[in-house]
């Protein structure tokens, strides 16, 4: 099968890596020489191009540019495509991609795989990344039910976990598990920088180690991404972060008041809820 990829950055290299691996041609756009360059020579795809216009052949095309370029490059390119063409994205928000693109392109279903790291740019791609990784897909009730079948197995042969919902649960979702949590790293780097005592501050960068690593992580990654999410995911993200503050006044007043056994109470609760998630 012909893919096409727009946008050769951490996940479209990606996808390129294991869709070459399977015996697909894979054909990538995106806005840099140097970049089609530099997929070539890794092995990502087979044929590289700043023009659109290369894509016109391909079967499926994966949109894997920067949330606020979605829409506005799936309107130049299918003025390339054939209709039959399959368009899916991997946007980590997906209610205005969704109505913005199904109403001028019937086979196109909005997916998101969760899967990455705070690294950006075809350099970053790896093989095998959306291994046992959730993958969403939001297809709507008028979706043609064989390019849904077409995108899934694209999926499937990922050796991704495919996941069904509507483009309104999967941005609420994710502000909970995704969005949130970046902003509340940022907000804890952010904290931390405002200690006044250079020398209490130094020795806290240097005695930093993994409970620091691990929650500030989301926080020190891509900033344009996080941009994209708090202003492409606004309302969801607000209840969250607004819900969020909400549980964090509830441990300053306990502790305040010395409750420790409710604080300890409330850290048994949290202990437990979090196998939901992670276990």
């Amino acid at each position: 099968m012909k893919i096409g990829i727009l946008g050769l950055g951490l996940i479209g290299g990606s996808l390129g890596y294991d869709l070459r691996s399977q015996g697909h041609h894979v054909l990538g756009v995106t806005r840099k020489e140097s970049t089609c360059q530099t997929a070539i020579a890794l092995g990502s795809v087979d044929a590289a191009s700043v023009n659109m216009s290369l894509l016109a052949s391909a079967e499926v095309v994966f949109i894997c540019t920067p949330i606020g370029l979605i829409v506005p490059q799936v309107e130049q390119l299918i003025k390339h495509l054939s209709p039959t063409t399959v368009i899916t994205d991997v946007g980590s928000v997906k209610a205005p991609i969704v109505k913005a693109i199904s109403p001028i392109w019937s086979n196109f279903i909005g997916g998101h795989p969760m899967a990455g790291n705070t690294d950006s740019g075809i350099e970053a791609a790896q093989r095998n990344l959306f291994v046992s990784r959730p993958y969403v897909l939001t297809p709507e009730p008028h979706t043609p039910p064989d390019a849904v079948v077409v995108v899934e197995e694209i999926v499937r042969s990922l050796g991704a976990n495919i996941y069904h919902c509507q483009p309104e649960q999967h941005d609420r979702a994710v502000s909970w598990i995704s969005h949130l949590p970046v902003m509340i790293s940022c907000s804890l780097i952010a904290s931390c920088m405002s200690e006044t005592d250079p020398e209490v501050l130094q020795l806290a960068q240097n005695l930093a180690s993994s409970g620091f690593r691990d929650t500030s992580r989301v926080g020190g990654g891509n900033p344009e991404l996080g941009v994209m999410m708090a202003q492409y995911n606004r309302q969801a993200l607000l209840v969250s972060l607004q819900q969020y503050r909400q549980n964090l006044d509830e441990l300053i007043n306990l502790i305040e008041q010395e409750n420790w056994t409710t604080v300890e109470a409330k850290l048994h609760s949290t202990h437990q809820a979090r196998l939901d998630f992670v276990g």
